[in-house]
């Protein structure tokens, strides 16, 4: 199977303005109702972006462990495409939107993306996120975190790794299990081409979906929050989905 920066190159190959992301936000609160449309080509020029962050201003390389303390959002997805750029290992929290107590979880990271003020402020080196698409800034004090809403633009669109990741190297960690990179990358087991539609709360399953349907030359509809099925039926509809893994 390929690894996951081999699955954004294919996609660019194949068709860089299809869109392979579509997200939904569900959640009460202020983007409540946001609809964010990714292309391969777009979808790219974030994960450039984060991943020349990630080298440039953290030195993270093969070996490094990132801690995304986000939730399952189209943010989440370009800052793991970017960490597995960079080659190094993914450390996704449990059910991210289910607890707001993450002081606990991995420790011994090399750096924290969240969407989380207070951890932000806690953990150092840190990348404050913020979710809404067109925030220009963060609404709090970073302190001694990158804020990414308004940093990241200011770094390069093309991205060169430094360092290749091993087939052996740890991709994914989650909950006490790791994936190396040879195996990060499944097989969904649908048609090429498949628009899969992804919810839940955990961001690692979200991860490796994303990838098997991308892998499959395929698209993800991501939903994030509650949704009833009769809401879930209407919007699968609308976006073409054939495939709810």
């Amino acid at each position: 199977m390929p690894n996951p920066p081999d699955v954004l190159a294919s996609m660019l190959r194949s068709d860089p303005a299809r869109p392979r992301v579509t997200f939904y936000e569900d959640t009460d609160g202020p983007t409540r109702g946001e609809r964010i449309e990714l292309s391969a080509k777009v979808l790219a020029n974030w994960v450039n972006k984060a991943a020349n962050a990630l080298q440039d201003e953290f030195d993270v390389a093969p070996g490094s462990r990132v801690r995304l303390a986000l939730p399952p959002h189209w943010r989440s997805l370009y800052w793991a495409l970017a960490v597995w750029s960079v080659g190094g290992t993914v450390v996704a929290d449990r059910s991210p939107d289910s607890t707001s107590d993450r002081s606990s979880s991995a420790q011994g990271v090399d750096l924290v993306v969240t969407d989380d003020p207070a951890l932000a402020a806690a953990s150092s080196p840190a990348v404050l996120v913020t979710l809404a698409a067109l925030a220009r800034q963060a609404a709090v004090p970073t302190g001694g975190a990158m804020d990414e809403a308004r940093e990241l633009s200011t770094h390069g669109d093309q991205f060169v790794a430094w360092e290749e990741p091993a087939d052996d190297d740890v991709a994914l960690e989650f909950d006490g299990t790791t994936t190396p990179y040879a195996q990060v990358v499944t097989d969904l087991g649908a048609p090429g081409g498949t628009r899969a539609h992804l919810r839940g709360t955990d961001l690692a399953t979200v991860l490796t979906r994303a990838l098997a349907a991308w892998a499959g030359d395929g698209s993800v509809v991501l939903s994030r929050g509650d949704l009833s099925a009769e809401e879930s039926v209407r919007r699968e509809a609308v976006e073409g989905v054939t495939l709810t893994p």
